[in-house]
């Protein structure tokens, strides 16, 4: 599938919220618009599925086996009868867990080879950030060392320091890391890091960038359609 995008993508990334399904359900109509994909909790996957006509559904995590003694853990083939289309994975707030690049690239391989399209996070810390643009290129090559399944794979970049933070790159160095990431995996490459309806436009104006990956904003369920509104233009 070609996953340079006629339009601009919002992707939704709901994190750890709501916290009940009625709420989910409520956001995700209020949400459900052609070019956007709704990422909500695993629970409530089901309940926003079937309220969703226009919206395409994401999934925030994904294991790299089929099935097996792998307690709290989900498959890629779960994940595809429940009718996720697109699942994160490699977040940050992952990676902060403990993940590693070697699993990472399992993830990857396993939901690519799943047919999921697979929207794998990248970016550097505060401390690299820091050091210049060569330290963070280097950084974010380091991430994609063991990334070899190019086909249905998007790239998203999300600058650590910027994630949940309010604070968020500027749009010149986005589009400069963008480019890099595309000179070396050739994918469409997103941004995510406290994007809002304030900074959206300037984000999507850049040619390099397909896309967002929104965290908090879209939860509010009005940010989100203001957003939305935004991104049609492009």
């Amino acid at each position: 599938m070609n996953l340079n995008f006629m339009k601009k993508l919002l992707f939704a990334n709901w994190k750890m919220n709501p916290i009940t399904e009625s709420e989910a359900v409520k956001l995700a109509r209020a949400s459900d618009v052609k070019n956007a994909v709704l990422i909500p909790p695993f629970p409530f996957l089901k309940a926003v599925k079937s309220v969703l006509k226009n919206a395409s559904l994401g999934a925030q995590d994904v294991f790299y086996e089929e099935k097996g003694a792998f307690t709290g853990e989900i498959s890629p083939q779960m994940l595809k009868k429940l009718g996720v289309k697109y699942v994160v994975v490699g977040h940050s707030e992952r990676r902060r867990l403990g993940e590693t690049d070697e699993v990472i690239a399992k993830k990857v391989k396993a939901g690519i080879s799943a047919g999921l399209k697979v929207i794998l996070c990248v970016g550097e810390p505060l401390s690299v950030y820091k050091k210049g643009k060569k330290a963070t290129e280097e950084f974010i090559k380091k991430q994609l060392k063991f990334i070899k399944d190019k086909k249905n794979l998007i790239i998203a970049y999300e600058p650590i320091w910027a994630v949940g933070t309010g604070k968020n790159a500027n749009p010149e160095d986005a589009a400069r890391v963008a480019r890099f990431i595309k000179n070396i995996v050739s994918v469409p490459v997103l941004y995510g890091g406290s994007t809002n309806s304030k900074n959206t436009e300037i984000f999507l104006k850049k040619k390099e960038i397909a896309g967002l990956l929104i965290g908090g904003a879209s939860i509010d369920a009005r940010e989100f359609q203001k957003m939305i509104k935004i991104a049609e233009r492009f």
